[in-house]
């Protein structure tokens, strides 16, 4: 039951519209019907100015961090032989709280700085790894749903090597598992940039640009 109840809070976490409710608190939009129309921290600071975008970055890895690092301490022990699994399972539950909301209609964000949050307590080198492929991309191209995406590869590939070749054993299969799924979940959100980068149609990032799309 414990298990069960961090998952539930997890979601329900990781649901918290951040993006949506700044556009309505700060600039009083839908931030839904500008730019991207997406939630998340790059279409809002795109549209409202960085100082905005940040801010919902920060609230959205928070999402992702807390239920990983705090919540499931609290709720299935700190010396529990289990703990990593449901750390595990909080994780994902929490970002497709972000990707899935239920307050709206189950349509949200791409998932990725929450799976950041969590992924930074889960597992920190592959976290810093994948944060150095972002930077590196977007200094080149700057275009975050690119960059975003290399960057869950780059977490994925470095995991698998670490923990290779123990990847599915007793202690470190559900680490395994959401190193592959997360960045499968990502990509998969990503699929109209994929379409829109093929075709040379994908905009790179410019705050204060309400028309433009991700």
């Amino acid at each position: 039951m414990p298990g069960l109840q961090l998952v539930a809070i997890a979601y329900l976490v990781g649901s918290v519209p951040f993006g949506y409710l700044v556009g309505r608190i700060v600039g009083k939009i839908d931030i839904r019907q500008h730019g991207s129309g997406n939630i998340g921290a790059t279409n809002v600071g795109r549209v409202l100015g960085n100082q905005w975008g940040l801010l919902v970055f920060v609230l959205d890895l928070l999402k992702g961090l807390v239920p990983v690092a705090l919540l499931a301490r609290v709720l299935i022990g700190a010396k529990s032989p289990a703990l990593l699994h449901w750390q595990v399972a909080a994780g994902i539950a929490t970002i497709l709280g972000h990707m899935f909301p239920c307050w709206l209609a189950f349509r949200g964000g791409k998932g990725v700085a929450t799976a950041l949050g969590a992924v930074a307590y889960i597992a920190p080198w592959p976290t810093g790894v994948a944060v150095l492929v972002f930077g590196l991309s977007f200094a080149i191209w700057r275009i975050v749903s690119l960059a975003s995406m290399l960057a869950s590869i780059g977490f994925a590939l470095c995991q698998i090597v670490l923990l290779w070749p123990a990847l599915f054993s007793r202690e470190h299969w559900s680490l395994s598992a959401f190193s592959l799924l997360v960045p499968a979940l990502i990509i998969g959100r990503h699929r109209e940039n994929i379409a829109r980068i093929v075709r040379g149609e994908e905009k790179k990032y410019r705050s204060g640009d309400k028309d433009s799309g991700k």
